[in-house]
């Protein structure tokens, strides 16, 4: 069968009752297009990356961050949690940034969150979901913070708002991270906000700006010597 396919769009005629076995037929389908399409490709991506991107997202299988860039492989460096959250005290968090900011030098630190998010939508139903209530705890406290401005809202304007707060938390959280500031300082690093809206596949930027004193204020606090 696989030598009748030509390109990535017959990958769907090969689905069958079990996915995984699909998945690495059409695996052998894309390898084969890239390679036609570029023959040089997989040698480069052998050498090493060098992405200007560390792409900080939720798990949910609906947000592919390099297709919704349109970026190829090694051209964003990607970290996923559930719900976005940004811990800082989160291990994985601190490494992936200490990774692409010290050693790939990455030129931008992207935090996303998407519109109908079950780690929002659990927030704001106060449904209890065992270890995930630990991860969730600094989006509760979000909505605690910003109750009264919440239950203003519609359900739906709600989640949005929400998920816009959890990513603007979060990138003042990354701010405040000492090799994020350092990089910010030495060498111009951006740390942008961004919503994914499910319903039309848009990246919206949320705003996450924040003046010249509390920017002297946070690296004077948080640069490390």
């Amino acid at each position: 069968l696989l030598q009748h396919v030509k390109t990535s769009t017959d990958i769907s005629s090969l689905l069958t009752d079990d996915e995984f076995t699909a998945s690495l037929q059409a695996n052998k389908i894309w390898a084969s297009d890239i390679a036609a399409k570029d023959p040089e490709f997989f040698k480069n991506s052998a050498k090493g990356q060098s992405p200007d991107i560390l792409w900080i997202g939720c798990c949910d299988s609906r947000v592919p961050e390099t297709t919704v860039l349109n970026k190829k492989p090694g051209e964003v460096f990607v970290l996923r949690n559930i719900a976005n959250v940004i811990n800082p005290t989160d291990i994985a968090l601190l490494s992936a940034v200490e990774f692409s900011v010290k050693h790939l030098k990455i030129k931008h630190i992207v935090l996303c969150g998407h519109t109908s998010c079950g780690g929002v939508k659990a927030t704001l139903a106060n449904n209890k979901l065992d270890i995930l209530d630990v991860w969730l705890q600094p989006m509760r406290q979000i909505r605690e913070k910003h109750a009264d401005t919440l239950k203003t809202l519609s359900a739906e304007d709600r989640e949005d708002a929400l998920a816009k707060l959890n990513v603007q938390q979060g990138v003042d959280n990354l701010r405040r991270i000492p090799t994020v500031v350092d990089a910010i300082r030495d060498r111009g690093l951006k740390v942008h906000g961004l919503l994914y809206r499910l319903s039309n596949g848009h990246l919206e930027q949320i705003d996450t700006a924040e003046d010249e004193k509390a920017s002297e204020c946070r690296q004077c606090t948080f640069e490390l010597k």
